[in-house]
């Protein structure tokens, strides 16, 4: 469990300098340059993401159970990935309404991502890892939130081609991931 929680420290860690210590990060843009911001930030999130999936990979090995989850728990996981993956789509697709109503459509399917897999799962590395992930989720949407809300932010409405774009990828990526990737990267075969 060290290792996942180190790891978690971390990725979400640096996930959250904007959260938590904006002026330190606009100063260190400027003293590093852009690129070498983002070189760091990708490196260290590297690290850290590596750390969480060796961490609960080891992990999984000796899992502690804290309940055993509903069978009905796995339909509403998979009910919120999909809706999780229409909202990561529409992070990268550009002129959406989906963007324009959610603003931070990405921190909100990170959020529905989360809860989904704590509605199917109950041992403590799994509540460490989602619930760490739920908890930086919804403190970074409150805080993009108000930044758009300071900065007078607003989002193009979009066109409803876009939304069929969003909603036909977000859909194609939930079924590749349910039915191929989940299983052959996580050992987890979410429908059997």
């Amino acid at each position: 469990m060290t290792v996942l929680i180190l790891g978690l420290l971390i990725f979400l860690g640096t996930h959250s300098v904007r959260i938590v210590a904006e002026p330190w990060r606009t100063a260190q843009i400027a003293r590093l340059g852009p690129n070498g911001w983002k070189g760091f930030y990708s490196v260290a999130s590297a690290v850290g993401l590596g750390l969480i999936v060796w961490g609960y990979g080891l992990a999984r090995g000796h899992p502690v159970v804290l309940w055993t989850p509903p069978t009905w728990g796995r339909h509403v996981a998979a009910l919120l990935m999909l809706l999780s993956s229409v909202l990561l789509a529409a992070a990268y697709v550009p002129g959406n309404r989906i963007k324009a109503a959610v603003a931070h459509p990405m921190v909100a399917g990170v959020q529905l991502s989360a809860l989904a897999h704590l509605f199917a799962n109950g041992t403590l590395a799994a509540v460490v890892l989602f619930g760490a992930f739920l908890v930086w989720a919804v403190a970074s949407f409150m805080t993009a939130w108000r930044r758009d809300r300071a900065a007078n932010t607003r989002y193009p409405a979009g066109t409803l081609a876009r939304d069929a774009v969003v909603v036909v990828v977000g859909l194609a990526g939930w079924a590749l991931f349910a039915f191929v990737l989940h299983g052959w990267l996580i050992g987890v075969r979410p429908f059997g």
